[in-house]
């Protein structure tokens, strides 16, 4: 086929680039089977009809209005590798023309996990906590630098969420031979017990837990849920690992049970990205920070472009996606997790 006839993409990825989710190889094959449009995402209406009434596939979340899909006849699918499902298009129109949204965000699902696992074994072992010691000539040797130490194999684990990334450090807790409670009120009971975990309340999750690992989506239903309260019912030196986003919690409040003494805590998110230099978690004793890192691997990335181009073909064959998650029509517009705004 000529350029002219390949099937067009428009392409408004951003804050990904093209050559941050492809490999050379996947980014030269994508650009072989199809003509790419590059698009400023917050105009896309600004295009031509030429280009409009082409578009079988747009790569990116850009805004979109019901007027603009109106101008897109042959679109079959919004490939969003942002990963959060943004609420800035009408998805009830996009589902009653069987326009496939799609997100690669279980690409991150594994990586975090496993920054998660390292948090928690810290918290365990208090090995950051120690290094610092070593290096200022303070430390404590055996038995009396592990007076505030534990194992996570054995322990009671409470999960709160139980998507792609709570399914991921499910498995990578595995070894561990914990008790793992799960609190999740979008999935049935059964399907969390073939998953080998117990369902549990939110209560139940924090009261009886000495880890509890947050992997929950940010929802228009559960937007700062766990504040003081939550913290409270913990049991005294459980930890806390936020791996999801920062507004599921009071953060305020969850500084507060830190500096109290009463749990210790981890996070890789945070209210306001990039965080202030004067922020006070910045120095609380008993929180291990990430700086939004733990999922962004370039091999997941790359992985990404990998999915997007495996869907594409299976559409372009009159099939649906498989690799990409599909978004789901009851729940899409209740997601209010913020977009990235760093690779």
């Amino acid at each position: 086929m000529t350029d002219d006839t390949l099937p067009l993409v428009i392409s408004a990825p951003e804050p990904r680039t093209l050559d941050l989710i492809f490999t050379p190889a996947a980014e030269a094959e994508l650009r072989r089977t199809y003509r790419i449009v590059e698009a400023d995402p917050e105009n896309i209406a600004g295009l031509g009809d030429d280009v409009l009434t082409e578009a079988r596939y747009i790569l990116g979340q850009p805004p979109l209005s019901a007027e603009t899909l109106a101008r897109m006849p042959k679109l079959r699918s919004i490939l969003n590798v942002e990963s959060n499902l943004l609420n800035n298009m009408p998805y009830e129109i996009l589902f009653e023309r069987g326009i496939h949204v799609v997100t690669t965000g279980q690409v991150f699902a594994e990586p975090v996990a496993e920054l998660g696992l390292a948090m928690a074994l810290n918290l365990a072992r208090g090995v950051i906590d120690a290094d610092v010691a070593f290096r200022e000539g303070q430390e404590l040797w055996g038995g009396e630098g592990n007076q505030s130490a534990r194992l996570l194999s054995g322990s009671e684990i409470g999960l709160v969420g139980f998507g792609d990334l709570g399914r991921a450090l499910n498995r990578v807790l595995s070894g561990f031979r914990a008790k793992i409670r799960v609190f999740d009120p979008w999935l049935p009971p059964s399907m969390l017990r073939e998953a080998g975990v117990e369902p549990a309340s939110l209560s139940e999750v924090l009261a009886m837990s000495d880890f509890v690992f947050v992997v929950a989506s940010v929802t228009s239903e559960n937007k700062g849920f766990l504040g003081a309260e939550a913290f409270a019912s913990m049991r005294k030196g459980a930890a806390f690992i936020l791996l999801s986003r920062a507004d599921v919690v009071d953060f305020p409040a969850l500084m507060a049970a830190v500096e109290s003494g009463h749990i210790v805590a981890a996070s890789d998110v945070y209210p306001q990205e990039p965080l202030p230099l004067d922020h006070p978690v910045r120095k609380l004793k008993g929180f291990v920070r990430s700086a939004h890192r733990a999922g962004a691997l370039d091999s997941a990335f790359k992985k990404m472009g990998d999915m997007v181009l495996e869907d594409m073909a299976l559409m372009d064959r009159g099939l649906p996606p498989m690799r990409c998650k599909r978004a789901e029509r009851e729940t899409v517009s209740r997601m209010r997790s913020k977009p990235v705004s760093v690779n």
